[in-house]
């Protein structure tokens, strides 16, 4: 077997609208591609011999062992792939269970699909499950050392990507909310929200935290100063920077027991507590130094341990912290204790589990000499040993939950500390014997304030209850369940969808909103260029929904970002799908018109359950849309007499509709007359059919998000199909004696289009520059000659100079092909070089001549005509023939009030 591609999808795909995250591998059976399992010998044997689990896996006969009686029966190793990288990642902890594999039109060749939670553990799950399956079959059997280690490295990836308790209940709090977010590639910053409503946070600090609270923090030694300095009970302690003052400190503070600890320290790093000799001392000095230049000696305080979480300015959860500890059961040593706590699967390493096992340091083992035990003493039954001084949970400790037991008086100290330092989250820490009683009572003392406190103590305390403490922290952010979203509206079809984006855009721009809109020919920000390019897939997504200005986004999502990565967010608004034809076909395994409307489709099903998808009526694939979707229907129509639409209507929908000349919505009894076609610059005097269905798709996403009926209207009488707002979209310039024709129609649908505009023209000759890019099939390039034949009077047929790995002149020669099947005596000859075949066009124009450039370089094209002298860009309505309305509007019925 052999792995062709693997490709990462992390949004809505083909393959589920619903799981994001899959992993889509092109597998080659090459020998195995006519050979079942069944066929295999002793492959059932080492399979279940390597993977006993699987067992687990109901697969198609729906119950428990179904997949494994696939096995034994015979299926195909795609299908046996899927499962065991499923079941690969389940082993590493990794829960997932969604798989599909589909063969391909290449016999042999398989898509296998498989859920995954960790984008590098996904992808190598499924290299690991297709060297099991050779291995099996090669040697009939898979080493359990190979097992075991790819199980590891499973387990690698997964813990390495862990965000952290504290971050991950941020997360999914934020997800309980539907409020979107996304990893920024700095600084483990994650962004919550999408453009100018998002929020963003960095492990328990957000965007709201101030530098001078979090400075001020950090100084260990001034928070305790301006603390004292308004009243708040604080450990009598001083800073030092060589040892030669330790003495003197020790001193001052009232001598011993103290603390010693790095003046910038965290999660208990260099600390030391409770230190009674000289020895001791210069020890912990030491250890501060590794961690900080500067070292905090403090008079100890006798007391438990408690740490408050004060989120806004209010108490939301309070945690009591046990150091690390074992209890003696009268017959395992400290050390055997140690391992069989360290069992315990909610302990883990650093942060990544609820609680972090323990491991012993310098202070440990003096802290058990001080006890009067050894790592090898046997403690007698119920005996707690205490194996660290400090509490904090990094080291081993545990929390008690202590909210509900807090002294108001005590509640209104933590509040006004957060407020002098100037924090909109932190964590208290506070020494005192009973939080129940006012610390004033028992000489309790506030030792620190930490900003980006840990969350997990009160997340998942080892004794009472879970406190939601990310609750409170999106209650901050998004107060009054306030907006977290921009609307997003989503726009595909084969061909139109770049020229109604930047329309859609347009249109919303009369709002006043600033808009960020993705085309094939860049990334947009209001009035700005962000980046050219063909950016229509998920990362140009994430530019315009990471922006902090943005308002609306508008978003052109191609078949080609789908394909490869799924879209780049959740769910949108509004989809738009305009049309399905031919294009692309062959590529990417879309090698029917069925299966390329299934890919559109996802547009039209990634909406939320009260947005809309706007479809197009007159083309049945993507009118069989409604029955994908959970989102509302809104359809467009050139057809005034649409029986679809008629119903849609009566039942209370909203269409857009073509009728008597005008661009309409209409919507129960109420007709809304936007424009006469001929009034849009867009419809070139309303002889651009293909541009009126453009320009009612745009309006009728911009109406069912309330865009009012004057401002769609402002934004269709004002966008034109020029270079600068639609480049390459149908822009004609007047050379004088003769008109030039810029569009970049590639494929038979764009063709008939543009075909539709230049049968009206009535003067002079209809000259074609024709071409298409090289990875389309044989048959299409035939019917690109076709159309040209029918279309234009003397056709210049060209090549890409990217011919995507087709021999050169084999396009030429399909569409010269085409163009002689139609009418054998046909006027054209191929000029390879798009540069020249422009040029001879342009030469050879007559007064009054059209000539009609389909190009590969939209740029070059231009700057050749500009050379020519270009008078301006227009719309010569005097050489057009009028094309008589065939509409008839409405049925009277449907029409009550009509709203100029």
């Amino acid at each position: 077997m052999r792995i062709l591609k693997i490709q990462t999808l992390r949004g809505p795909n083909y393959w589920s609208i619903r799981r994001h995250k899959l992993i889509v591998m092109r597998l080659d059976l090459e020998d195995l591609a006519d050979k079942p399992s069944n066929e295999i010998p002793g492959f059932y044997e080492g399979l279940v011999e390597a993977l006993p689990s699987l067992e687990g896996h109901y697969c198609s006969p729906g119950c428990r062992g179904g997949f494994l009686m696939r096995v034994r029966e015979g299926t195909m190793m795609g299908h046996i792939v899927e499962h065991i990288a499923l079941e690969l990642q389940e082993l590493a902890g990794m829960h997932v269970g969604f798989g599909r594999t589909r063969e391909t039109a290449t016999p042999g060749i398989y898509q296998v699909v498989i859920e995954y939670l960790n984008e590098e553990a996904g992808r190598y799950a499924g290299r690991a499950a297709v060297r099991l399956c050779q291995s099996i079959i090669d040697r009939g059997r898979y080493p359990k050392a190979e097992l075991d280690q790819d199980i590891q490295d499973l387990k690698d990836f997964w813990r390495d990507a862990s965000l952290g308790p504290s971050t991950e209940a941020i997360i999914k709090e934020a997800e309980k909310r539907g409020i979107p977010w996304m990893s920024l590639p700095a600084r483990f910053l994650i962004q919550l929200g999408y453009g100018v409503h998002q929020k963003r946070i960095q492990a328990t600090m957000t965007n709201n935290t101030g530098i001078l609270g979090v400075e001020l923090a950090c100084d260990k030694e001034a928070t305790k100063r301006i603390l004292y300095a308004n009243g708040v009970p604080v450990p009598r302690g001083t800073v030092i920077n060589f040892f030669d003052d330790l003495e003197e400190a020790i001193e001052y503070v009232g001598g011993y027991p103290i603390v010693i600890k790095p003046l910038d320290g965290n999660h208990g790093r260099g600390i030391t507590l409770d230190i009674r000799t000289w020895e001791d001392a210069e020890t912990a000095y030491e250890a501060a130094r590794q961690v900080s230049r500067s070292i905090i000696v403090e008079r100890y305080y006798v007391g438990r341990d408690h740490r408050v979480l004060v989120v806004d300015g209010k108490v939301v959860a309070v945690a009591e912290r046990v150091p690390a500890h074992v209890v003696g059961n009268g017959r395992s040593t400290i050390a055997e204790l140690i391992e069989e706590t360290n069992q315990d699967p909610r302990r883990g390493d650093g942060h990544d589990n609820v609680l972090t096992k323990i491991e012993l340091d310098r202070t440990s083992y003096q802290l058990l000499e001080r006890q009067g035990y050894t790592i090898n003493s046997v403690l007698p039954q119920g005996l707690m040993c205490y194996l660290r001084a400090t509490a904090n949970l990094s080291t081993g400790g545990t929390a008690v939950d202590r909210t509900d037991e807090i002294h108001p008086e005590n509640i209104w100290l933590a509040q006004r500390v957060v407020k002098i330092i100037g924090l909109d989250v932190a964590g208290i820490d506070i020494v005192t014997d009973n939080i129940s009683r006012p610390l004033r009572e028992l000489d309790g003392v506030v030792v620190e304030v930490n900003a980006a406190p840990g969350f997990r103590m009160h997340v998942a305390p080892s004794q009472g209850k879970s406190r939601n403490v990310a609750g409170a922290v999106m209650d901050m952010l998004f107060p009054n369940e306030q907006s977290s979203r921009v609307p997003i509206l989503s726009i595909t079809g084969t061909n139109g969808k770049t020229t109604t984006t930047r329309l859609l855009a347009h249109i919303y721009k009369q709002t006043g909103k600033v808009v960020g809109y993705t085309t094939t020919d860049g990334t947009y920000i209001g009035d700005f260029l962000v980046e050219s390019g063909d950016n229509t897939g998920p990362q140009s997504a994430h530019v315009i929904l990471q922006d902090p200005t943005v308002e609306v986004a508008v978003l052109e999502s191609a078949r080609g970002g789908i394909l490869r990565s799924g879209l780049g967010f959740e769910a949108a608004n509004v989809g738009v799908v305009l049309n399905v034809s031919a294009d692309h076909l062959g590529i990417g395994d879309i090698d029917t018109i069925e299966q390329l409307a299934h890919l559109k489709s996802v547009v039209a099903e990634a909406v939320f359950p009260n947005g809309y998808a706007v479809l197009n009526a007159d083309d049945h694939r993507v009118a069989a849309m409604a029955e994908r979707t959970k989102a509302n229907i809104a359809y467009f129509t050139m057809n005034p007499d649409s029986e679809l639409v008629r119903k849609h209507i009566q039942k209370g929908g909203v269409a857009a509709v073509y009728e008597h000349g005008y661009i309409s919505v209409v919507k129960g009894d109420w007709t809304h007359r936007i424009e006469r076609a001929e009034n849009i610059p867009l419809t070139m005097n309303a002889k651009a059919p293909f541009m009126i269905a453009n320009a009612l798709a745009a309006s009728l996403a911009a109406f069912v998000q309330n865009v009012t009926i004057e401002q769609i209207r402002a934004g269709l009488r004002t966008f034109r199909a020029s270079v600068s707002q639609t480049p390459g979209r149908m822009n004609l310039f007047n050379l004088g004696k003769y008109h030039a024709l810029v569009d970049y129609a590639h494929n038979p649908a764009s063709y008939e289009a543009v075909g539709a505009f230049v049968r009206n023209w009535n003067t002079g000759q209809r000259i074609g520059v024709v071409g298409g890019p090289g990875d389309r099939r044989d048959e299409d390039f035939v019917t690109l000659g076709k159309l040209s034949a029918d279309i234009f009077d003397y056709i210049i047929v060209k090549e890409d100079d990217d011919t995507r790995g087709r021999p050169r002149g084999s396009a030429s020669d399909l569409i010269s092909q085409g163009i002689n099947q139609v009418k054998p005596n046909s006027r054209y000859e191929s000029i390879l070089d798009e540069t020249t075949a422009i040029n001879k066009a342009l030469d050879m124009a007559t007064d009054g001549s059209l000539v009609v450039i389909l190009p590969e370089s939209v740029n070059r094209a231009i700057k050749l005509i500009k050379l020519r002298g270009v008078i301006e860009e227009e719309i010569p309505k005097q050489t057009i023939n009028e094309i008589p309305n065939s509409q008839n509007g409405l049925p009277p019925s449907s029409v009550v009030n009509i709203i100029p």
